[in-house]
């Protein structure tokens, strides 16, 4: 069960490893780019190249939904990036459903663990497989495995690596579980250890910048909201978005937000203790470019 590229990887992680798939489940096919023509999800497409049965529910407690489901007779079900399941689906097999999480569980359950741990400067993140139960990402932990992240890596970076990681941790977490080695271990046993961190869903204002903050901070945020769905901040009164930046720590006498430029090299904004140059950007109404391709065809105010 998943629908984007993250869940593709695990899909053909079991196939390679010899795993019968009783049938996939994705999303609905929905319109989507400019034209607004229907998409097929990346793991509908693939499931199409290798004739695999395809199921796209649009409710998951649909009687006909769930009598489908009941026909593949999946002994165990693999849930990588797709919906939340009720208790009727995650529940129907006779090895339960196993979910696969981008954090080292119980820190970060949420939608966007990935982004949140770039943004709180985290240098070290995860893949975990759990048992999937009622409440949200709290499930029996079966397998993790850490995984570092680099000062400068952005949260599209990190996913690329993660989905092939966490493909090989579910082939292992199925080999486990097939063989009888596995042994789950509650998550109420490590959250009660530490101050636990949520991953909720990246809003619109969770977007915007706060030349208000340090470097480092503004920093992490456009790494850890980079490619999608970008920090962003306003120049001559158009949104821009920024994607990728260099930290510049030293003093000054700026106010917070304020842009500077030569005009040919470097674009720069004032922060507490510092600037951010960008060097990667698109403003509203233009394409996503370089810094230097940017000040190319635009003149600073």
């Amino acid at each position: 069960m998943g629908t984007p590229d993250f869940a593709l990887s695990s899909l053909e992680a079991l196939m390679k490893a010899g795993y019968q798939i009783a049938g996939v489940v994705t999303s609905p096919d929905k319109p989507a780019g400019r034209g607004m023509k229907v998409q097929e999800s990346a793991v509908k497409k693939f499931a199409m190249r290798h004739q695999l049965k395809i199921i796209q529910p649009l409710k998951l407690k649909d009687p006909g939904f769930l009598d489908s489901l009941r026909t593949l007779d999946a002994q165990l079900q693999v849930v990588v990036a797709f919906r939340m399941l009720p208790e009727q689906v995650w529940n129907m097999p006779p090895m339960g459903t196993i979910n696969l999480h981008g954090s080292l569980l119980p820190q970060y359950r949420g939608a966007a663990p990935i982004n949140w741990a770039i943004i709180n400067g985290e240098k070290e993140t995860g893949v975990t497989t759990f048992k999937m139960k009622q409440e949200i990402d709290t499930g029996d932990i079966l397998l993790q495995e850490k995984i570092s992240i680099g000062d400068d890596e952005t949260a599209g970076e990190l996913h690329d690596r993660m989905k092939i990681i966490g493909a090989s941790l579910v082939v292992r977490t199925v080999q486990g579980l097939a063989d009888g080695t596995l042994r789950e271990k509650p998550q109420d046993l490590l959250a009660d250890h530490f101050l636990l961190k949520p991953a909720p869903k990246i809003i619109t204002e969770t977007c915007r910048i706060d030349w208000d903050q340090p470097v480092e901070t503004i920093h992490n945020l456009i790494r850890g909201l980079s490619p999608y769905p970008s920090a962003f901040s306003s120049l001559s009164g158009k949104m821009l978005k920024i994607f990728r930046s260099i930290k510049e720590i030293v003093e000054h006498g700026e106010l917070p937000g304020t842009a500077k430029s030569d005009g040919k090299t470097f674009l720069k904004f004032a922060c507490t203790n510092g600037y951010i140059l960008v060097r990667e950007l698109q403003l509203e109404g233009k394409k996503k470019m370089k810094v230097e391709e940017f000040l190319r065809g635009y003149r600073l105010q």
